[in-house]
């Protein structure tokens, strides 16, 4: 029987896998142990703070995560052509004890049966919606492309120097990146828009990682994203995580598997819900699993960890998982 992290790359490179990929089961992630999540309360629903960064955030009862506070108080950058006046990057400097829970953490990992991943978030997008808001940076995007630019180099530059540190003292095998690129229906820039302001950085930025060590760059979009698949084989991406069934997956994986693979295809809105049962997950995870097939692609729901809104679906979804792979391998 294949190790975890064996069974992924089969899954991965078109090989005999023996198994279905089951979610986040090959990747050891290293959330909230990272030195700039170091000595922080835990969050959790109904919590409100200001990060690193200085974006306030809230994590409403009920939702999958915390969402940016963007009322005028709040807003950290009001002019994207003014961001190197605005915003104030964390300072890159740790103690030993900083460091200590994530080397704790990495020493657990077993690297034959698992990927040692860091997790980096928010991405590029992210951060700059995170900072002025959703509609300025549209805005921003379509009349200062140029700005933009700039300030998400910035961006690569800080997580670079910051990235740096986590592989010296972890040397990590794979990364965990989050970045939304889009709704459930469409991508929230165009592919043109895409390439011209955000490809240049992220290859700048993936580039970097795969020439450090890194031999696994897991994306998480949950979203459509389909039209900015040839960017993320542009970029590095090994795996899109967070594919939304929305994204015709067979037809992606038809055209562009073994240049990249797609994790997920089971869609939140339908099986992490109020009064969910194993029988409605039992019909989404065998639906996606026998759609989308066994190489390139990795069963899972969309979420950007491995958890679930409503308690118990992640397990759920996993135990069907596995029910299907003694059905279908």
């Amino acid at each position: 029987m294949l190790t975890k992290r064996q069974n992924l790359l089969e899954t991965i490179r078109g090989g005999q896998p023996d198994r279905f990929v089951n979610q986040y089961e090959a990747l050891a992630i290293s959330f909230g142990v990272a030195p700039l999540s170091f000595s922080r309360t835990p969050r959790k629903p109904g919590d409100t703070w200001t990060n690193a960064w200085g974006i306030t955030q809230n994590w409403a009862i009920g939702t999958p995560g915390p969402m940016p506070v963007h009322d005028g108080e709040h807003i950290v950058m009001h002019d994207i052509t003014k961001w190197c006046e605005q915003v104030n990057a964390p300072v890159l400097k740790f103690t030993d004890e900083q460091w200590q829970p994530l080397q704790d953490f990495a020493a657990g990992v077993d690297r034959y049966e698992q990927f040692c991943a860091m997790a980096m978030l928010p991405g590029l997008l992210e951060q700059l919606h995170h900072m002025m808001g959703m509609e300025g940076a549209m805005m921003a995007m379509a009349l200062e492309p140029e700005a933009v630019a700039e300030f998400m180099q910035f961006q690569v530059d800080w997580e670079i120097a910051y990235a740096s540190q986590i592989i010296e003292h972890i040397h990590p095998d794979a990364l965990f990146h989050h970045d939304d690129w889009g709704s459930a229906k469409s991508t929230l820039v165009s592919p043109a828009m895409f390439a011209e302001i955000m490809l240049p950085a992220y290859k700048r930025l993936y580039g970097f990682y795969k020439s450090n060590g890194i031999e696994l760059i897991v994306h998480h979009s949950d979203s459509y994203a389909a039209t900015l698949v040839p960017l993320m084989i542009e970029m590095g991406i090994d795996i899109w995580q967070g594919v939304m069934s929305t994204n015709d997956i067979p037809a992606l994986i038809s055209q562009y598997g073994g240049q990249i693979s797609f994790m997920g295809g089971i869609d939140d809105a339908k099986v992490d819900v109020e009064g969910w049962t194993q029988e409605l997950i039992a019909v989404e995870v065998e639906r996606a699993c026998r759609a989308n097939g066994s190489l390139y692609y990795i069963p899972g729901i969309l979420q950007g960890m491995p958890t679930s809104t409503f308690p118990g679906v992640y397990a759920a979804v996993s135990r069907e998982i596995d029910r299907m792979s003694t059905v279908l391998f």
